[in-house]
């Protein structure tokens, strides 16, 4: 008996779970995915040269609401769970509409679907969006490069566009960012890792993208998104925890997992979080995963020019997914108003254009900040409109790329950046060197 199936996800894991673990087993016909998160990625077809020789026409692709509908339409057996950073108790609200409508509801098990490599493979995850993963794997990178290795960053997945054309992606200078018409939030991760000289591969075949990366690598850095679990199977596994929201490492998907895999916990935030929550997230880790080496870091946020900054009214732009999914209320623009004197921050909901105002609707515990969205050129449109509109003497963009390579501002604006930096013994260094010094 061949079982219908649904994969529900995000334009990622959903993706790649389809590719490793559904393409060509002949006990489940995939029906569609659906998909949820990220604006504008549902009514596409997951395309038939990526689908494979049992899917001719390509597996369509629903909007996540239509979930029971779906299941009673097409008969499904079996429901497979395949997006990150969801609470637990909604994990569980999914399983509950799909098991009431008559189908099974899965997670598969992480490490199903890790591709093994023939080199050697450091993985950074984290246990929620936010926690400070990217500019972890860049000092990752950073040591690497110090010890003479060839290193390519592989980053999860985010093929928002034409998935035809974004199979096998490489980036390695700005213009292959142009080229390949990266939304913000894919300039955000890849352009800091372009800027220290090393390559990055994504896209949707993670397969594929793994021959092509081992050929150029001696090691390569999987760059996590979201708290979701690597896509290769790590020699070292790095997980970094935020104390400004403790207590969220045991209750979101799949960042528990991802903790309890742990072979090196990083503390993260730790120069500006409570001490008492620092010690907070110490203990569960230590309770969970008492074998997980814990580091301490601190995410140091640097302005070029702080003096700029006191006494104005700033608009801070954030990291997009940080402040909506990632439910953070404050990120380094906000460190950074704070900290340089900054008299108030400006409000941007009363000057929201076009898909921003949906953005606030949906998330509407982001109040005074402004995220980057960027995920179409029309929401590109709507961010630039909404900061020149918005009444304020300068903007601070602490997002990680050049805002203003990407929209025109008609105000000051100065970028905010943070960095990782050890704050104690062990260092990142340290426990690479100890773990893969005689093996990379």
């Amino acid at each position: 008996m061949v079982e219908n199936v649904i994969i529900m996800g995000a334009a990622g894991r959903d993706f790649h779970n389809f590719n490793v673990y559904f393409r060509d087993n002949d006990r489940y016909h995939v029906v569609g995915f659906t998909a949820t998160q990220i604006p504008d990625i549902d009514g596409r077809v997951y395309p038939a040269q990526l689908s494979g020789k049992r899917y001719p026409e390509g597996i369509p692709i629903y909007p996540d609401s239509r979930l029971v509908e779906l299941i009673k339409q097409h008969r499904v057996d079996l429901v497979a769970f395949s997006y990150s950073d969801v609470p637990h108790d909604e994990v569980m609200h999914k399983a509950s509409q799909t098991t009431a409508a008559g189908a099974d509801f899965i997670i598969i098990g992480a490490p199903y679907t890790m591709l093994a490599s023939s080199r050697k493979v450091i993985s950074v995850c984290a246990v929620r969006t936010g926690c400070g993963k990217s500019q972890t794997s860049r000092k990752v990178i950073q040591i690497l490069q110090a010890m003479g290795k060839r290193v390519v960053c592989v980053r999860h997945p985010m093929p928002y566009g034409d998935l035809t054309q974004q199979i096998v992606q490489r980036f390695a200078s700005r213009e292959d960012l142009v080229s390949q018409r990266c939304t913000i939030e894919e300039r955000e991760e890849y352009e800091p890792v372009i800027d220290m000289g090393a390559v990055v591969y994504a896209g949707v075949d993670y397969g594929l993208i793994l021959e092509a990366a081992e050929k150029e690598a001696d090691v390569i850095v999987w760059d996590g998104g979201n708290n979701d679990t690597p896509f290769f199977k790590p020699d070292l596994n790095i997980v970094v925890f935020d104390p400004h929201r403790a207590g969220h490492e045991t209750r979101y998907h799949p960042g528990e997992t991802n903790m309890l895999m742990a072979d090196v916990a990083v503390i993260n935030k730790v120069d500006s979080a409570e001490p008492e929550k620092v010690e907070q997230v110490r203990k569960t880790i230590k309770k969970n995963n008492p074998e997980a080496i814990i580091i301490l870091a601190d995410s140091a946020v640097l302005v070029d020019d702080p003096e700029l900054i006191r006494g104005k009214r700033v608009l801070v732009v954030e990291d997009g997914p940080t402040l909506t999914h990632g439910e953070m209320t404050y990120g380094a623009g906000v460190i950074a108003a704070r900290r340089f004197g900054a008299a108030s921050l400006a409000d941007p909901r009363p000057y929201l254009k076009g898909t921003l105002a949906q953005t606030f609707k949906t998330y509407p515990h982001i109040g005074t900040l402004l995220p980057a969205m960027g995920y179409s050129p029309g929401q590109i449109k709507d961010l630039e409109a909404t900061i020149n509109d918005c009444l304020c003497d300068l903007v601070l963009s602490a997002t990680p790329i050049d805002l203003t390579a990407v929209v025109s501002v008609n105000k000051p604006v100065i970028r905010v950046r943070y960095e990782y930096r050890d704050n104690s013994k062990p260092t990142l260094e340290d426990v690479i060197r100890e773990k893969l010094g005689n093996c990379i």
